[in-house]
């Protein structure tokens, strides 16, 4: 008989629950949110700056350097003819050193590339910058979304 008191309780109580569980609750009110497409279309604007933006790279190597070979009194012309034709890039070929007066020297170089551009424009009055990729030269598509904004749904009406 014990077992017969026992079963009856949780039977009522399941069915206490499952009652529960399906009726619904008479205060919540169901709010459906509709999401509308985005309204979307392409321009131009004016271009009004393009300022590069630079990354600036160091490397350094070993090169040889060669002392003038002493024994060999160049005259003094012979040496100003010689830088001249260095400075204008003539003499193609390096004199040929024997080696002896040479020595390994640490050379720096800086090399400078655009990594990016800031670009400033104006669309419809407005000025902008932003950073792109490319130079886009005088014009500049831009996308032009609108979506309007929608306040928030009061609960007391």
């Amino acid at each position: 008989m014990n077992r017969l008191l026992l079963q009856v309780p949780i039977l009522a109580l399941s069915g206490a629950v499952a009652v529960l569980w399906t009726a619904p609750a008479p205060a919540q009110t169901q709010h459906t949110t509709v999401l509308q497409a985005e309204n979307v279309r392409f321009d131009y604007a004016q271009v009004l700056r393009v300022t590069p933006v630079y990354q600036t790279l160091r490397a350094t190597t070993v090169e040889q350097q060669c002392d003038p070979e002493e024994g060999k009194a160049d005259s003094r012309l012979q040496r100003v003819i010689g830088s001249v034709r260095e400075v204008l890039g003539r003499e193609r070929e390096p004199k040929p050193s024997t080696g002896e007066n040479c020595r390994p020297v640490p050379v720096e170089r800086e090399f400078r590339r655009p990594i990016a551009y800031d670009v400033d424009y104006v669309y419809k009055g407005a000025r902008f910058r932003s950073r792109l990729p490319e130079d886009p030269g005088n014009k500049l598509k831009v996308r032009v979304a609108v979506t309007p904004v929608v306040s928030p749904i009061s609960t007391a009406r």
